[in-house]
């Protein structure tokens, strides 16, 4: 039942209306760990992050997540967009969905972002972190080979994704901490 439904429901409200089965949809992350009454001060430290997947849900659920820990989220659902909103909002990691939907002329995937990213010296060394619906054997290997930080598959351990956006992240000075 979709979200929206479901907040109806539980508001003690009929719902109305024929109903049609919701689209078989993985979650953003793995259901478990209770939100922080007293999250970290900022372990975002303000760093800049991208989010890119054509999933509105994920994107949101992303964004939330990583800004309640002080990052600065910019997102887009565009895959053929990346090297520009990445050099925009001055990203200093990616993450990026494997999969989206057929449209331009192009077809983009997350392996053709990585080698568009490469054709632009200060964009190619931003650290990409790949996610994906699909089965994990499927791409672990190739996103590796291909030069990403990291796969996950949805539903992401945020935890994890996060531990790895840290430990990256942190071997680089933030802008602050130079001079």
């Amino acid at each position: 039942m979709p979200i929206s439904l479901q907040l109806v429901e539980k508001a003690g409200k009929p719902v109305k209306g024929r109903q049609r089965p919701p689209p078989k949809e993985k979650e953003p992350f793995l259901p478990g760990a209770a939100p922080v009454a007293n999250p970290p001060v900022s372990i975002g430290r303000n760093r800049r992050i991208l989010v890119v997947d054509d999933n509105p849900v994920v994107l949101k659920a992303f964004e939330l997540k990583l800004r309640s820990d002080g990052f600065v989220v910019t997102t887009t659902t565009n895959s053929a967009a990346v090297a520009s909103t990445a050099e925009q909002a001055q990203a200093e990691l990616i993450v990026l969905d494997i999969n989206f939907p057929p449209g331009a002329a192009m077809e983009w995937n997350g392996f053709t972002v990585m080698q568009w990213l490469r054709r632009f010296p200060e964009l190619g060394r931003i650290p990409v972190i790949l996610i994906s619906g699909s089965e994990a054997a499927e791409y672990k290997d190739k996103a590796l080979a291909a030069g990403a930080l990291a796969f996950f598959q949805k539903p992401v351990g945020y935890q994890e994704i996060l531990d790895v956006i840290l430990k990256r992240l942190d071997q680089v000075s933030t802008p602050a901490e130079v001079g």
